[in-house]
Protein backbone atom coordinates (compact mmCIF):
# COMPACT_ATOMS: atom_id res chain seq x y z
CA UNK A 1 0.00 0.00 0.00
CA UNK A 2 2.76 2.09 1.01
CA UNK A 3 4.39 1.97 -3.05
CA UNK A 4 1.43 3.32 -4.21
CA UNK A 5 1.56 6.43 -2.29
CA UNK A 6 5.00 6.28 -3.63
CA UNK A 7 5.25 5.35 -6.70
CA UNK A 8 4.35 8.23 -8.49
CA UNK A 9 5.73 11.19 -6.76
CA UNK A 10 9.31 8.72 -6.90
CA UNK A 11 8.56 9.30 -10.97
CA UNK A 12 8.85 12.95 -10.74
CA UNK A 13 11.64 13.24 -8.57
CA UNK A 14 9.79 14.38 -5.70
CA UNK A 15 8.43 12.70 -1.84
CA UNK A 16 5.28 12.41 -1.26
CA UNK A 17 5.13 15.30 1.01
CA UNK A 18 6.94 17.52 -2.03
CA UNK A 19 4.39 16.18 -4.53
CA UNK A 20 1.54 16.85 -2.26
CA UNK A 21 2.48 20.28 -1.78
CA UNK A 22 2.89 20.76 -5.52
CA UNK A 23 -0.78 19.37 -6.09
CA UNK A 24 -2.29 21.90 -3.68
CA UNK A 25 -0.44 24.42 -4.94
CA UNK A 26 -1.86 23.48 -8.17
CA UNK A 27 -5.70 23.28 -6.62
CA UNK A 28 -4.57 26.48 -5.25
CA UNK A 29 -4.44 28.09 -9.12
CA UNK A 30 -6.92 26.19 -10.86
CA UNK A 31 -9.54 27.26 -7.96
CA UNK A 32 -8.31 31.47 -8.16
CA UNK A 33 -8.86 30.44 -12.57
CA UNK A 34 -12.00 28.64 -12.40
CA UNK A 35 -13.64 31.60 -9.84
CA UNK A 36 -11.98 34.47 -12.39
CA UNK A 37 -13.42 32.35 -14.94
CA UNK A 38 -17.22 32.54 -12.96
CA UNK A 39 -16.86 36.21 -12.45
CA UNK A 40 -15.61 37.03 -15.90
CA UNK A 41 -18.86 34.69 -17.50
CA UNK A 42 -20.94 37.52 -15.75
CA UNK A 43 -18.89 40.78 -15.84
CA UNK A 44 -16.74 40.32 -19.06
CA UNK A 45 -14.80 43.23 -18.79
CA UNK A 46 -13.22 41.64 -15.21
CA UNK A 47 -10.49 38.99 -15.61
CA UNK A 48 -10.27 39.13 -19.46
CA UNK A 49 -6.43 37.19 -19.34
CA UNK A 50 -6.41 36.20 -15.67
CA UNK A 51 -7.73 32.35 -16.38
CA UNK A 52 -6.02 31.40 -19.55
CA UNK A 53 -2.95 33.17 -18.00
CA UNK A 54 -2.97 31.28 -14.97
CA UNK A 55 -3.46 27.91 -17.48
CA UNK A 56 -0.85 28.47 -18.75
CA UNK A 57 1.62 29.22 -16.13
CA UNK A 58 0.56 26.03 -14.80
CA UNK A 59 1.31 24.39 -17.99
CA UNK A 60 4.81 25.84 -18.48
CA UNK A 61 5.80 24.39 -14.65
CA UNK A 62 4.79 21.11 -15.23
CA UNK A 63 6.28 21.16 -18.35
CA UNK A 64 9.68 22.52 -17.03
CA UNK A 65 9.45 20.02 -13.87
CA UNK A 66 9.35 16.92 -16.68
CA UNK A 67 12.22 18.17 -18.05
CA UNK A 68 14.15 18.53 -15.42
CA UNK A 69 13.49 14.68 -14.75
CA UNK A 70 14.99 13.12 -18.27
Amino acid sequence: MIKLFKEHPASVNESYLEHMFVALSFFVQFTYAAFAALVHAFIPFLFVKTGSKIITDLNQRMTISRQRIK
